[in-house]
Formats: structure tokens, sequence, C-alpha cells
């Protein structure tokens, strides 16, 4: 649990010191700073979920994904704790859950006091852009491919046994 605590909170750190280096910039929405043939850097405001999903306006919309944020990061938290008491590491499950849980706290501290989630990553590529994203999109997209590895190839678990995965 120490580990997905401790990478939860680097991830926190790293998302909120790049969203303020973007925000002290002075930079204004949707201006496209060109760093190479291929990246931008583009200041959105994602008031919806991934891939800029369910964007909305309402006044309630920023606090029900705010508790959405936080259920996932203490549901995460809990079914952790569960795993590492039925005995050891748990495989990847501690990093992956970090990575979700970091993530999932600096969008919702973005939706607590800015009109959304800062997005500024572009990446791009024969006119095609991939939706502007952020350190902890990036790390709960991380997360959740870990979790996913955990359940698929980690020796031991009991749906890797029927299956005859992992052995």
């Amino acid at each position: 649990m120490q580990r997905s605590l401790y990478i939860a909170a680097a991830i926190l750190l790293l998302d909120q010191l790049s969203k303020w280096a973007v925000l002290v910039q002075g930079t204004q929405p949707r201006h496209i700073l060109e760093v190479t043939g291929f990246f931008n850097l583009v200041l959105t405001y994602n008031t919806g979920v991934s891939f800029g999903l369910f964007q909305g306006n309402a006044a309630w919309q920023p606090y029900v994904l705010i508790v959405l944020n936080l259920a996932v990061a203490a549901g995460l938290l809990v079914w952790l704790l569960r795993e590492t008491r039925k005995g050891g590491s748990a495989g990847l499950l501690p990093y992956a859950v970090g990575l979700v849980v970091g993530g999932a706290l600096g969008n919702a501290i973005d939706r607590l006091h800015l009109p959304g989630v800062v997005d500024f990553l572009d990446f791009h590529l024969a006119g095609w852009h991939w939706p502007a994203f952020n350190i902890a999109d990036s790390a709960i997209v991380c997360g959740v491919i870990l979790i996913v590895a955990d359940g698929l190839f980690q020796p031991g678990r009991k749906g890797n046994k029927e299956a005859g995965i992992g052995r």
C-alpha cells in the first residue's frame, strides 16, 4: 500500500507542477506552441472526461466528476489493501493503483478551482491530432494497462489458473 501512495503522490506532484508551468506562462486557451513536427503545447480545459467525452457546462457536472474521481481512487485503494492482505505484493497492482489514483486526484484538483481539467500535450501526425492530454491522463492510461496485464498474466490469480495463464 505504501508503494502505491508514494507513486500516487509523485504523479500528483508531477501533474500539478506541469499544469502550473503551463498556466504560469500566461498561455491563452487554444494558443498553439509548436515544439516539434509532431508535438505541440496547447492549453485546453476539458470539462468532460477522457478524450473530451461528455463535455458540458452544467453547474453540477464538475462536482459529479470530482466525486467519481474520488470514488475510483478510494475503490482502487480498498481493492489493493484487500489484495495485499491476501498475501504478498500483489504483482503489478501497487504500481497500477498508484498511477490511477495519482492521476484521478490530479484531475479532481483541477475541477475544484479551474474551468476544467488542464490538458496541454498535443501529438499529431499527417494532420491527425490525438486529443490533448496531461500527465494525469497518461498515468491513468498506464495504470489501467498495468491492471489489465496484472489480471491476465500474474501467476497465482484464481482466474488465471482456471484459464491456464501464468504457469
